[in-house]
């Protein structure tokens, strides 16, 4: 069969996921902290007709130049599916427990046990969608009922204990505010002003490597590189920032950050998508016209 039959299939294979990937970023293009995809192809392995041979020398004269050589490239595969974590707008929403970041770094959210509670890498995920909520017992909690983790006060005497916890409000408190550097306060029934905590952020070396786990948050993989101490794994509290420190991002209390996903970019890609697909089923419909001429040469 015809080479670029097979090489047609493969483009349009390709072109397809690009599809699928520019139809998540749209789907998501009002999810608050979504990171929009971007596809990359590669040209897959070429058969070589011929290879290459240098100049020939007789006599230490050159009487023939050397030649190149000739191959054909038998298609097209996928190169990568990455995500682009570059910064979305903000929105300001007047909610005081809606977050965003404004700077490099993410939200760490956790499930588990006790106070201060114990985690593994397992149990960790992290987000830049800032939208939270109070509990039942007074805990900031995304939307799926994961813990926001920060400095906290485990043990409800009004200030921060070096340890890794979740962020509690008592219901007594009369109102509560978050600052830039992630410091929570609340003002308790007599009037005086206490720490609840201090959310602390992950920074990554390669936040492109994280994986994707859905609901807006992202787990460790082995290429995600390594938290702020250098080390490969989540120890403690020192293995996170502070807001505002070290170039981490800065929290905003009362926005949220949009997505990062560009329509008309989008929109964009999705002809340049189109007409890729459209052109590489042109080419299986004129490689099987020439294979028909080539059968009905029987008649």
């Amino acid at each position: 069969m015809l080479r670029s039959m097979y090489a047609g299939i493969s483009g349009m294979k390709n072109f397809q996921t690009k599809l699928d990937v520019i139809g998540n970023n749209i789907a998501n293009v009002n999810t608050s902290g979504f990171k929009k995809g971007r596809v990359t192809f590669q040209d897959m392995m070429s058969q070589s007709l011929s290879g290459a041979e240098g100049p020939v020398v007789q006599g230490g004269n050159t009487i023939r130049g050397g030649i190149n050589p000739s191959q054909v490239g038998l298609g097209s595969q996928l190169g990568s599916v990455d995500n682009i974590h570059t910064t979305g707008n903000l929105q300001t929403t007047n909610r005081p427990l809606d977050l965003a970041l404004e700077g490099d770094g993410m939200f760490v959210l956790g499930e588990g046990t006790g106070d201060p509670v114990t985690f593994d890498n397992t149990q960790l995920s992290f987000t830049r969608a800032g939208n939270f909520y109070l509990d039942d017992d007074g805990y900031i909690v995304n939307p799926d009922g994961k813990y926001l983790l920060g400095d906290a006060d485990t043990d409800g005497d009004g200030a921060i204990d070096g340890q890794l916890g979740k962020i509690q409000i008592p219901e007594s408190a009369e109102s509560f505010s978050i600052q830039g550097t992630g410091t929570v306060t609340y003002v308790d029934e007599n009037g005086d002003t206490m720490n609840a905590g201090q959310i602390r952020l992950a920074k990554f070396s390669n936040p492109g490597g994280l994986q994707k786990t859905g609901a807006n948050t992202y787990q460790l993989t082995n290429n995600s590189g390594v938290f702020t101490d250098g080390d490969e794994n989540f120890n403690n509290i020192d293995d996170l920032v502070i807001p505002q420190q070290d170039g981490s991002a800065s929290v905003v209390a009362g926005a949220l950050e949009m997505s990062n996903v560009d329509l008309s970019e989008e929109f964009t890609e999705m002809i340049t998508a189109q007409r890729g697909f459209q052109a590489n089923t042109r080419i299986i419909t004129t490689s099987d016209e020439i294979l028909q001429e080539l059968v009905n040469l029987k008649r």
